[in-house]
């Protein structure tokens, strides 16, 4: 039985098989079903748990080389929520792109984790180093 790391067993899955640069979403509550990816929907109630809390409980044992963000993401968030993102996401080349192109990307990951976050375009696409 697991004690330490990820223990919710659909997520550990999930990561074991990630490869170089495959890619893992991480998204809010308001992000589209994707049926032809894998979906661990782990949302509870709003906010809980948030897309920073699944980054930082994956990133110990996730070697993340660029993520993505949506562009809309910096023009409909504060400047507090913003330099949270970008603390968590400190050393990783971070690009931002328009909603729909962020979009586009999905179907070629590995999977998606679907959290409560009700930050708006709060989604990452990381991709394994």
């Amino acid at each position: 039985m697991l004690k330490t790391g990820i223990l919710n067993p659909h997520i550990s899955s999930l990561l074991s098989r990630v490869r170089h640069t495959n890619t893992l979403v991480i998204a809010d509550r308001g992000f589209p079903y994707w049926p032809m990816i894998e979906t661990v929907d782990i949302s509870l109630v709003d906010d809980v748990p948030k897309v920073l809390q699944v980054l930082a409980a994956i990133r110990p044992n996730f070697q993340i080389g660029k993520a993505w963000m949506a562009r809309e993401f910096l023009k409909h968030n504060s400047g507090k929520v913003r330099d949270m993102f970008a603390g968590a996401l400190r050393g990783i080349k971070v690009r931002y792109e328009p909603h729909i192109e962020l979009t586009r990307r999905v179907p070629g990951a590995i999977g998606l984790i679907r959290t409560g976050d009700t930050i708006q375009y709060a989604n990452l696409i990381l991709e394994s180093a």
